[in-house]
């Protein structure tokens, strides 16, 4: 098993980063070009994350396949100011992806942590490697969304 944590400090208010964080377009928008998100179960994304699991398909800058990846959401209480959402997802490679997102303030804007646990046997380091490149990808995108007052359409 390995531990990875990234964080940023984002421009926007905790309360207009949780908001964004609970919507599947957020992820969707985040990813990318990375990673593609492509809805199996349910067969269309809802507007907002129920708890729950949601399985995806998986393809690497949009074109090629690298597999489907159970999102299993929930929302664990707050403590404090800290707000967390964690995807407790799995796949075929990987046995554990626990992924815990934590919003709380930060001077005028926000700290955003990811902080994934995971599992994928003997490419568990490779994973590792490319979790992280794909965190640190995902931050970027937050902070250029954020400099844009969540005007996706002025980013995307």
């Amino acid at each position: 098993m390995q531990e990875i944590v990234v964080s940023t400090h984002l421009p926007a208010s905790p309360d207009a980063v949780w908001d964004a964080a609970q919507t599947t377009r957020l992820l969707r928008y985040v990813s990318r070009p990375l990673l593609h998100f492509a809805p199996i179960r349910p067969p269309i994304w809802p507007e907002r994350w129920p708890e729950g699991e949601h399985l995806a398909g998986l393809r690497l800058f949009g074109v090629l396949p690298i597999g489907r990846q159970v999102i299993g959401i929930s929302f664990p209480p707050p403590e404090g100011d800290k707000r967390f959402i964690r995807d407790n997802g799995r796949s075929a490679m990987i046995k554990r992806w626990d992924h815990t997102v934590t919003i709380e303030p930060d001077g005028e804007g926000t700290r955003y942590e990811d902080r994934l646990a995971l599992d994928a046997g003997l490419l568990t380091p490779v994973v590792a490697l490319f979790a992280r490149v794909f965190y640190q990808h995902r931050q970027a995108r937050w902070r250029k969304l954020t400099a844009a007052g969540f005007r996706f359409e002025d980013v995307e």
